[in-house]
């Protein structure tokens, strides 16, 4: 190998040979020029073809350290190389792909000799000084390799354990990807292959995914990657934990209290004690397997597996904070003392508890509890009650009903939120504001140039993540949405309905962190229109395609290559599935963690039939509205008609709303137009326009009125719409026709108020009787309630 490393030496060498079942060593020149082939440059955005095949790139490279752990170290020090000299040079457009890049290998790689740590420490520790995002990438991986220094392995532990709930008494944290995929763009043979490729995703990414497998890489890498070469013989160590069978998880168990335990001492005796306790195991397990130890010899690659994923469509039935719950039901079901009393007593609708489900600790309700509220073909309900003065009772009175299978109402009230529950909520949300508007330096998230209104509220968009540390919550759900911009609607909806529930009753919020992860899909007509298919369906995901490159470069493009592939696989049905789309989305989730957040906005329907009941609903990124009647008039004939006539063809509104401005004056200002609709837009076209507010498009464009001209285009926070005529019009939300409303006579839009919010401004009032002033926790609060989605990079400015 050309080019050595300084702790290049003969052992070093040995560990790089080439073995059996390991991909071919790769020279260190084609390693850099795979490198350079994978950095974004300054002219992808506008070549998605260019985006596409970067995005294999990655993926191919990441094979190869996976394949072989000899080219893991290589890709290391082209990496570290190449940030070095992007900091010599000030080219900052790479650090963050690089970054990432590096700290993926570093996870996979089976030895890292301490001089290298050191090297990338130092350089993530430099990266403090630089403005958002650089400075929290680089405090969240200067963390981290200093973890990793002290603890070598920790990270691999760690992530394999809490990804395939691998039974532990040390590291009680668990992770689950939830895909959630819309119908409408994955109908037919696209929805079979993603979901074949995510059902297949553990055998794919390492052969086998029982348990007993996790156990043994978890006890293989962390050996290496403290051991090392010198006195490690990786194939010899492999067989013997393969013919161990079930009595691995006692070493597995032994591996994760000695790491552990060095990580909650901080490392100190710089990881001697560790590794002398992983060498005596290492000797007892080579000893049990009738073999001499070997001091030196290969390493042996521990492919780190993708995370469990389960796939779902998004139809009408899908609930998602009742997958949740039954996630965090099965999960919990192993550790009893995770479940309080007041967990067991939560629970769904009696017709949801089927005989399979009789074995659940808990069965959660939504139900009030009163008798009036039951439907009118409800059967009478049975005679119990629940004494509040004997909880064992009610303990015994739960389990009698779960073992008879029936569950029987309780006579009740509907409880309110306790101080407890209250305070974990406000708890989320100043923690949410912290990450909103945060100052400058290392934990900062207002970015450049992104400063305060006097308004306490930024217009800048906001991203990144917080100095202030997060709630330890033990299970993590990964949300990742597949779709356009329909299933973004979806989900903002559904995660609106969550905090509210929630802030009824908590019970999840306690215990789940929840992360959201967005992919743009949509099916395009043709190869020559698929980019610009794609800006104009998904422009949630051209946004954060804009603003961040590595984003661009691998989550941009798995929307196109997933159509793809499955046309591929239609004509080729017996072709072997490839892991590129799990393996994606597993990188997406690991490194993935800086959120950008995006305004949900609140939208009041009223119907001209006075008898029906107005609708309340949410929005992220479009609001359509438009007159049916003038549908079919093309531009062209109403740009016509209003050159000869002087009318703009249309129906009369009144328009009032509040004008956004830079400065943060916001003015008040309404008017009466006449027009055929309007286009009311969350997400900006360009980064210039980036202003975290809605821009309101009249169909056509008002004409001088008095002497003043009246924009086409107004930047607004709230707007109130109504017809002036007998002339309904209808209403669609986040361009999903499940989501139309028709006969529509008004609507008013305001940014959605976070429920955290709400039960803060509910306590405060009752101890003074027409409280409405911010005083206390509310003035600290974020208000809104955003939606992160999680980039790599978040904003780059």
């Amino acid at each position: 190998m050309t080019n050595k490393t300084p702790w290049d030496n003969a052992s070093s060498t040995r560990s790089m040979e080439s073995t059996a079942g390991c991909s071919p060593i790769v020279p260190e020149p084609e390693l850099y020029r795979s490198v350079m082939a994978v950095l974004p440059r300054e002219q992808d955005n506008q070549q998605p073809q260019d985006c596409l095949s970067k995005g294999m790139l990655r993926w191919t490279l990441h094979k190869k350290v996976q394949n072989n752990p000899a080219n893991g170290i290589s890709l290391v020090w082209v990496l570290i190389k190449e940030l070095e000299k992007a900091e010599r040079w000030d080219s900052r457009k790479g650090i963050i792909p690089l970054l990432h890049t590096l700290m993926y290998a570093i996870i996979q790689t089976a030895y890292i000799p301490d001089e290298l740590y050191k090297r990338v420490y130092d350089f993530c520790k430099r990266l403090l000084i630089y403005p958002h995002p650089y400075c929290t990438v680089g405090l969240s991986y200067t963390r981290q390799i200093k973890t990793e220094r002290s603890v070598p392995g920790l990270m691999y532990q760690r992530m394999v354990t809490a990804e395939q709930r691998l039974k532990n008494e040390h590291y009680p944290f668990q992770e689950r990807v939830f895909v959630l995929a819309d119908p409408e763009v994955f109908s037919g043979s696209l929805g079979q292959v993603l979901s074949g490729d995510i059902e297949t995703s553990a055998s794919a990414a390492g052969g086998s995914s029982s348990p007993l497998d996790h156990m043994c890489r978890v006890v293989q890498h962390s050996i290496q990657a403290a051991l090392g070469a010198e006195r490690c013989h990786g194939p010899r160590l492999a067989r013997a934990l393969k013919d161990m069978g079930q009595d691995v998880e006692t070493h597995f168990q032994e591996v994760l209290a000695a790491l552990e335990q060095t990580a909650e001492e901080g490392g100190r005796g710089e990881g001697g004690a560790l590794r002398s306790r992983l060498q005596r195991l290492y000797s007892k397990i080579i000893t049990d397997a009738d073999s001499e130890p070997l001091s030196s010899g290969r390493l042996c690659d521990s492919p780190l597996p993708n995370p469990e994923m389960s796939f779902h469509m998004w139809t009408e039935d899908l609930d998602i904070w009742r997958v949740l719950a039954r996630w965090f039901r099965s999960s919990s079901i192993s550790d009893q003392n995770s479940l309080s009393l007041e967990d067991l007593v939560l629970g769904e609708s009696p017709g949801d508890v089927t005989p399979s489900d009789t074995t659940r600790f808990s069965v959660l309700s939504n139900d009030s509890g009163i008798e009036r509220d039951l439907p009118p073909s409800t059967d009478p309900p049975l005679s119990s009650s629940l004494d509040s003065a004997s909880m064992s009772s009610s303990w015994e009175q739960c389990k009698r009903e779960l073992e008879s299978g029936r569950l029987s109402r309780r006579g009740g009230v509907k409880m309110k939120p306790s101080v407890k529950d209250s305070m974990v909520l406000i708890q989320d949300t100043l923690e949410e504001h912290a990450s909103l508007g945060g100052g400058g330096g290392a934990g900062g998230a207002g970015g450049a140039g992104r400063k305060e209104g006097r308004r306490g509220t930024t217009l800048q968009r906001r991203a990144g993540s917080s100095a202030m540390p997060k709630q330890q919550r033990h299970f993590t759900a990964r949300i990742v949405a597949m779709g356009d911009d329909r299933v973004l609607g979806r989900l903002a909806k559904a995660y609106y309905f969550f905090r509210k529930r929630e802030a009824r009753r908590l019970f999840l919020t306690m215990k789940v962190n929840l992360q959201f992860y967005y992919i743009p899909v949509c099916e395009a007509t043709s190869p020559i229109s698929s980019a610009k298919s794609m800006d104009n369906l998904c422009t949630l995901g051209s946004y954060l395609s804009m603003v961040d490159p590595w984003y661009n470069a691998n989550i941009r493009s798995l929307g196109s290559m997933i159509p793809k592939l499955a046309k591929l696989q239609q004509m080729d049905p017996g072709r072997p599935k490839e892991s590129y789309v799990p393996d994606v989305i597993s990188y997406y989730v690991r490194t993935g963690q800086q959120p950008v957040y995006f305004t949900v906005y609140f939208v009041k329907i009223t119907f001209t039939n006075m008898k029906r009941d107005p609708v309340e609903d949410v929005f992220l990124t479009h609001l359509e509205m438009e007159f049916p009647e003038f549908r079919r008039i093309s531009a062209s004939i109403r740009e016509k008609q209003k050159k000869s006539s002087g009318e703009v063809c249309g129906a009369v509104v009144s328009l009032n709303y509040r004008k956004v401005t830079l400065s943060g004056r916001d003015v008040d200002k309404g008017m009466s137009v006449r027009t055929s609709g309007v286009q009311i837009t969350a997400i900006p076209s360009n980064e210039a326009e980036d202003l975290n507010c809605l821009t309101m498009t009249l169909n056509e464009p008002p004409t001088k009125s008095k002497g003043s001209v009246v924009d086409s285009k107004i930047r607004a926070s709230n707007i109130k719409i109504r017809t002036l005529e007998s002339r309904p019009f209808t209403v669609t939300l986040d361009r999903d026709c499940r989501r139309s409303y028709t006969n529509v006579q008004s609507i008013e839009i305001s940014p959605c108020l976070d429920p955290g919010y709400c039960v803060q401004k509910s306590i405060r009032s009752k101890f003074k009787l027409g409280w409405d002033k911010d005083a206390g926790l509310s003035k600290y609060m974020n208000k809104g309630l955003p939606l992160p989605i999680n980039t790599f990079a978040g904003i780059i400015t």
